[in-house]
């Protein structure tokens, strides 16, 4: 990577984005067992918990002479981050090209190829049937055949673990106060690897329970074919190793269709996949660890809204056909993490 001057104007600019940005919400969910607060990442600006990683890793990148306005920033994702990349690049005035795949909600792709001018996919599976091999090997080729660029490599890049540590962490710490439950939503590792250092500094006991796809590989599972964007992944993200993690749930994604339509029903809360799995395994694991007399504390993270899922998690025919091809019944399963 080569480094420069750091761009002062880039710099000023991105302060003044942070200093515009406000902290999302908490609120409560109602439930027999147990204290329930959510928190609503998916009302940051592009909808989802990759503003905080996509801003910070920029910012951190410009400061150290790494992005210029002549840079051309080159990314793997599957929705969520490219989009928080095109509107936080678009705003800095620099290029942004996307590597997409099949799996990105029609939804999001067209609002991608409205704010970048070019735009990536790729269509071949992988041996693991997924896409994200084919996708980062796609972009290591960009890297060669275009002019100063960067890659953000959101899955071990540090930026974005620190993004969740000072700022998703430090607001749930100041909203929610002490948790005895913290649930997230597994997908690169670093919204969990930031949040679960920080809790565990302030709140030593809190359990910390990620939550994974069923057919992801991040937690020794077998692979298998994944529909639901945004959690679940088909390599073990290297930020996931600096994750405090307690337990473990794995959710399929029929479990996470269902659950979206709890949290739609009763809360009003239009949620998007992840956010589904995520809550879904707060649920069913309450549902098999009773609590006893002290009525727990659990927070989880609705890292997206389900804006972009509607012809998928929300229309009727493709979750009867999600169903009806599903390998496994649909349930949750719990790993313990030594």
């Amino acid at each position: 990577m080569l480094h420069r001057r750091a761009d002062q104007s880039l710099i000023e600019r991105t302060r003044q984005i942070r200093r515009g940005l406000m902290g999302t919400p908490l609120i409560p969910l109602t439930d027999e067992q147990c204290d329930i607060v959510a928190k609503l990442e998916f009302c940051n600006p592009t909808g989802s918990s990759k503003d905080r990683s996509a801003l910070r890793i920029l910012e951190q990148a410009i400061g150290r002479g790494e992005i210029a306005h002549d840079t051309t920033v080159v990314e793997s994702s599957s929705g969520n981050f490219a989009l928080a990349l095109a509107f936080y690049c678009r705003m800095l005035g620099i290029s942004f090209v996307p590597v997409i795949d099949p799996n990105c909600n029609e939804a999001t792709e067209a609002q991608l190829r409205l704010l970048c001018d070019r735009v990536e996919k790729v269509s071949i599976r992988d041996v693991t049937g997924s896409y994200l091999k084919n996708r980062l090997s796609r972009v290591q080729e960009l890297l060669v055949e275009l002019d100063s660029a960067y890659w953000p490599n959101q899955y071990a890049n540090p930026d974005a673990r620190e993004a969740h540590y000072h700022f998703t962490a430090g607001e749930l710490i100041a909203q929610a106060g002490p948790l005895d439950y913290l649930f997230v939503g597994v997908g690169t590792g670093g919204t969990i690897a930031g949040l679960s250092r920080r809790i565990k500094e302030t709140y030593p006991d809190c359990v910390v329970v990620a939550v994974d796809a069923e057919g992801s590989v991040i937690f020794g599972g077998p692979p298998k074919e994944r529909r639901i964007p945004g959690i679940g992944s088909s390599i073990v993200p290297p930020l996931c190793g600096q994750a405090l993690i307690d337990q473990v749930e794995i959710v399929s994604e029929a479990r996470a269709v269902e659950a979206c339509g709890v949290l739609a029903a009763k809360f009003g809360l239009y949620a998007g996949g992840s956010t589904g799995s995520t809550y879904a395994a707060v649920q069913d694991y309450f549902a098999r660890h009773r609590p006893g007399a002290h009525r727990p504390r659990v927070a989880f993270i609705a890292a997206d809204r389900g804006h972009a899922y509607a012809q998928t998690v929300y229309d009727p025919t493709w979750v009867q056909q999600l169903r009806a091809e599903a390998a496994q019944p649909a349930g949750v399963e719990t790993l313990a993490v030594n």
